[in-house]
């Protein structure tokens, strides 16, 4: 008996589902973080009619949560897949909804179907593919930018698609949440990249990947919130009894709550 072709993350994929997750994740991340800014010279600038592949560092557990926020922020008409361990997805079946696909880890058979998949989902010119390209939590200051095997062949299996390194640093400024920063880089070319051989084309998305790390930590280095646009905003001040009292202290001389520590940390969207 002929074994059932699964569906494709293409198939399973529901804007439906994409809109109601923004909501529960832009709560969740406001909750923990202060801010999520971008770096002004690294907004994304994508050319019309290729597929794009996002190519991100790994540093913490919020990396899945920034992929979502940000296909929906700067990306609406771009539907995105993302990779994610094959046996951790079975305990979130519900992302498979998000466009996210189960990758064996750590087996040629996994490599092979993983490349399989992404094909599939770049043959539109419309689609992104989102993963980490360390294939693993790995630090920021990490150096050599540490790259799963699998992406140096993303250019081989998506020739026409354009490789976009995506920086994200978590860090904490002067107030008592977080900041998460992030920044695009340049666009590679696929068809350049594949006319390098194997070295120099992983040589060459370690070099876009590491420069643009590089910069934006030099920004993360600064705490100029004015080197950044604010993309979604989180909770300000101390809340808890020491918010209220800021509060009612504001109120009683006729002046305007702030609860920032620091007002510059409102820069402006821009």
């Amino acid at each position: 008996m002929a074994t059932e072709t699964p569906p494709s993350p293409v198939e399973l994929r529901s804007e439906r589902m994409m809109a109601f997750f923004n909501i529960a994740f832009s709560r969740t991340f406001a909750g923990h973080f202060s801010a999520l800014r971008v770096a002004h010279w690294g907004e994304p600038a994508l050319p019309e009619g290729r597929p794009a592949i996002i190519l991100a560092n790994h540093p913490g557990w919020w990396d899945g949560v920034m992929f979502m926020l940000l296909m929906r922020r700067f990306f609406l008409e771009r539907p995105g897949f993302t990779p994610m361990d094959a046996q951790a997805l079975e305990k979130y079946a519900f992302m498979k909804r998000l466009g996210v696909f189960g990758v064996e880890q750590n087996s040629a058979r996994g490599a092979v179907r993983f490349l399989q998949t992404a094909k599939q989902a770049l043959e539109n010119p419309r689609h992104m593919l989102w993963m980490n390209a360390p294939g693993r939590f790995a630090d920021a200051r990490e150096r050599p930018v540490p790259l799963a095997p699998g992406v140096t062949r993303l250019a081989e299996i998506a020739p026409d698609a354009v490789l976009v390194p995506l920086a994200l640093e978590y860090t904490h400024w002067t107030e008592k949440r977080g900041e998460a920063l992030l920044a695009f880089g340049a666009p590679l070319d696929g068809r350049t990249l594949l006319a390098l051989d194997r070295d120099a084309r992983t040589e060459a998305i370690r070099a876009a990947m590491a420069e643009t790390m590089d910069r934006l930590a030099e920004d993360a280095i600064s705490r100029d919130p004015e080197r950044f646009r604010i993309v979604l905003d989180g909770k300000a001040g101390m809340g808890g009894i020491y918010g209220a009292w800021q509060y009612v202290r504001a109120m009683l001389r006729g002046e305007a709550h702030d609860p920032r520590h620091d007002p510059r940390a409102g820069t402006p969207r821009g």
